[in-house]
């Protein structure tokens, strides 16, 4: 069974911020494919179906950011997850927004949702993929992360949704380093 985890902060008032952004394209992904409700669990919003004679949890951790682990953990347990079968899609402060990277396994970057992960299921093996959000040096990095995306910005991450949707597409289809390597060579 596949787990596909979109990182983000719940509520009305994290929506289109920046932490958010595993979210926002776990959704786009789930609606433009029409693949149903999401329902609740271990304070969780989850979808379970199957896509490409898989079985496949689509999870958005309600838990706040740095309590991800928490969730992704509960689930990992509950349905008897391999870590290799984990694929966590978030934000990035260290690549320019438009850009992403695949990665089947490393630290997290600084990143608490990553790292707490990380801690609740004791590996760093497990893939993802970061989408850039830029940085801004000038702002504290908490504020920057929950302030929300400007016009252009969001245009910008609209033209990236349907590279995310055959991303993900191609990672029922594909061995992970044939994904990074079909992917990853195609950022600005």
């Amino acid at each position: 069974m596949k787990l596909i985890v979109g990182l983000g902060n719940p509520g009305k008032k994290y929506t289109l911020t920046r932490h958010n952004i595993g979210f926002m394209f776990l959704d786009n992904y789930v609606e433009t494919k029409n693949l149903g409700k999401f329902q609740k669990k271990f304070n969780g919003l989850y979808l379970k179906t199957k896509l490409y004679n898989q079985d496949v949890i689509f999870l958005k951790p309600q838990s706040y950011m740095n309590l991800s682990g928490i969730v992704v953990s509960d689930f990992v347990n509950y349905f008897k997850i391999d870590s290799s079968d984990i694929f966590v899609i978030s934000d990035d402060l260290d690549l320019i927004i438009g850009n992403f990277k695949l990665k089947s396994k490393g630290s997290s970057g600084g990143h608490n949702g990553l790292k707490n992960i990380e801690n609740m299921i004791s590996t760093r093996e497990y893939k993802r993929l970061k989408i850039g959000i830029s940085n801004n040096k000038n702002l504290d990095t908490k504020d920057y992360v929950l302030s929300k995306f400007t016009k252009e910005e969001q245009e910008i991450l609209s033209s990236l949704q349907e590279i995310v949707n055959n991303i993900i597409d191609d990672y029922f289809q594909n061995d992970f380093e044939s994904l990074m390597s079909k992917y990853n060579s195609k950022n600005k």
